[in-house]
């Protein structure tokens, strides 16, 4: 079994960090950046990366949203609290990136040990447990009812969640990727969603089981420690973690002998999220 200490301790890694770069992109470059990262890590074509990343006012979409009744109705009432959506290449329901949002990727390879769904997600909770410390012993991971993309591996302090995290398995290389509520109102995000899901329900019943959200259940770490930590202050520490972890961390960003793969993955996550919402267009 895997674990944050085998993975990190002693190894080298690559950090690529674009909580500021990449803000005013779309988030489907990151789901394509992610992708890229997979299969070049997934063959050992590149150091084991932690990719940070953070989005403009954009809610991304679940599989099982854009097949709401009255989609077309939800995404409009996003769009006007100022918010774009689009649709994922992971698993997962309806999430809210802003600028007070950090996004934090780990990609790892399987290629010669195996990593279960289970154990992914533990080595991130395990991430996210080192990178809090002044939340030492309080962080826990069980579903948070009443929240937006809800998940057995839901991250929250005193039931107030503030984080959620997915997985992407492709080529042998494994993305797993946590969004992390830390600045500003977790509740106003959710009241977002739960927005969204009324008016892409109407009421109307579906063999799907939409979350019903109650922002009360959602807290960012700010509103959790009672004090302001910035997106800014947690990609640096994030940072020195791995300096404090591993044995050589290189600070690189795309590559370019990777660009072509990189807009391979990208024009087929544009590609995919155009065939998912051109109907609504």
């Amino acid at each position: 079994m895997s674990s944050i200490k085998d993975i990190f301790v002693n190894k080298e890694w690559r950090f690529w960090d674009q909580s500021m770069s990449g803000r005013t992109k779309s988030a489907l470059e990151s789901f394509a950046a992610d992708d890229m990262l997979c299969e070049l890590v997934g063959k050992e074509g590149s150091l084991p990366t932690i990719r940070t990343w953070v989005h403009e006012k954009t809610v991304v979409l679940g599989i099982q949203d854009h097949r709401l009744p009255h989609i077309e109705a939800g995404r409009d009432v996003l769009k006007s609290h100022g918010f774009q959506s689009i649709v994922r290449n992971s698993g997962g329901l309806a999430v809210v990136l802003d600028s007070g949002v950090l996004n934090i990727s780990l990609v790892v390879s399987e290629q010669n040990n195996a990593i279960d769904i289970s154990e992914g997600y533990d080595i991130m909770v395990d991430f996210v447990r080192h990178l809090f410390p002044q939340l030492e012993g309080r962080i826990e991971a069980y579903e948070i009812i009443g929240s937006y993309c809800p998940g057995s591996y839901d991250l929250s302090v005193d039931g107030k969640k503030f984080a959620g995290i997915s997985q992407r398995r492709l080529r042998h290389g494994i993305a797993i990727q946590v969004y992390l509520c830390i600045e500003g109102s977790g509740a106003e995000r959710a009241a977002y969603i739960r927005d969204f899901y009324e008016a892409g329900l109407q009421g109307q019943q579906t063999k799907f089981g939409y979350p019903v959200i109650v922002p009360e259940v959602m807290a960012s770490v700010s509103e959790i420690l009672g004090q302001t930590i910035t997106v800014y202050d947690t990609v640096i520490h994030a940072q020195r973690l791995m300096n404090h972890m591993m044995q050589n961390v290189h600070m690189q960003s795309l590559q370019p002998e990777e660009t072509d793969l990189y807009m391979y993955y990208l024009t087929r996550v544009v590609d995919r999220n155009k065939k998912m919402l051109n109907k609504f267009e």
